[in-house]
């Protein structure tokens, strides 16, 4: 989405950007993936979980969503009678992209009896035909909360989904063919030589990336568990396989620590970075709160359905 408008180049965003905020009565919440002025300026950084946890808890009348689509949409679910804007309406995901709620609704009616278990990074019209929500946080402690006698479906992240049921030994979860093209770029072969380039470094992977990646691994998690390893950590260096915008929060909590980020296949592009996170800009963002816009508007049956599985996950979180 481009700007209508020019904004002076020389206009003081980061104060302007705190004027609206108090004017509005306006919180901002950001993802990790975020670029790291945005990060700086943000209310609230973290995960899927916890920004919806944050999104749950707001008392302000504005939330200003720094991350992708699905996630304003979540802080829109919970919070229906406040404004929720994202400076840039085309920031999606390629995990909530692959899932229509159409083709997502013809596989769980082959599957009636299952427990449907979909992911955070999904429609809202998605999260609509689920039983319950979870993030990479939380997704062992939600899978595992289901009786045994129940099967399974998981969506839309086929190696989440693959890495939870090894986590928790349900051989009956059926996944859907869904994949994040960050995740999905890291190199099993370009990794081993980088950890061998570095052999006292820990390898640290979200379990969004494929298996032979994390089997790599030396730790695997949610961006937050991610975080907080590097923060607990004896080791002074870490090859980090998630999104690199995390590397900042890392670099500020741990600065006598040196982050590398994995490599991906492709060396002629930043494939390791989502492009969906990167559209927000904090030009973007200045306008938006500037103009109320875009606004996520959403149908309120999809809303109300959409809402029980995700104050379920939030329960079943506590």
């Amino acid at each position: 989405m481009e700007l209508a408008e020019k904004i002076d180049p020389t206009l003081d965003l980061a104060g302007e950007i705190v004027r609206l905020k108090k004017e509005r009565n306006a919180v901002i919440l950001a993802h990790y993936y975020q670029e790291d002025d945005i990060q700086d300026i943000a209310d609230f950084i973290g995960d899927s979980l916890q920004l919806a946890q944050a999104a749950k808890s707001t008392a302000a009348d504005v939330i200003v969503f720094c991350g992708v689509h699905f996630m304003a949409e979540t802080a829109k679910i919970l919070n229906p009678s406040r404004t929720v804007v994202i400076p840039d309406m085309d920031a999606g995901c390629s995990l909530a992209d692959g899932c229509p709620a159409p083709e997502f609704a013809r596989f769980r009616a082959q599957h009636p009896d299952h427990f449907v278990v979909s992911y955070i990074n999904c429609s809202a019209a998605v999260k609509a035909l689920s039983d319950v929500i979870c993030t990479s946080s939380n997704a062992v402690k939600i899978v595992s909360r289901i009786p045994k006698d129940r099967p399974v479906i998981f969506a839309p992240d086929k190696h989440l989904g693959a890495w939870v049921r090894k986590q928790t030994g349900r051989d009956d979860m059926v996944l859907w063919n869904g994949t994040c093209i960050v995740h999905e770029t890291f190199s099993e072969r370009k990794l081993i030589d980088l950890k061998v380039r570095h052999p006292q470094a820990k390898v640290i992977a979200h379990p969004e990336c494929t298996a032979p990646v994390l089997n790599l691994a030396d730790h695997i998690g949610s961006t937050k568990a991610l975080l907080e390893y590097t923060r607990q950590s004896e080791a002074s260096e870490f090859i980090v396989a998630t999104e690199p915008g995390i590397i900042h929060q890392m670099e500020k909590y741990s600065p006598r620590k040196k982050f590398i980020p994995a490599p991906g296949e492709d060396e002629s592009c930043n494939c390791n970075e989502c492009p969906y996170m990167k559209l927000n800009t904090m030009e973007k963002i200045y306008a938006a709160m500037r103009d109320l816009k875009p606004t996520i508007e959403m149908d309120e049956a999809v809303r109300l359905k959409a809402l029980k599985p995700l104050e379920l996950m939030l329960e079943w979180s506590a």
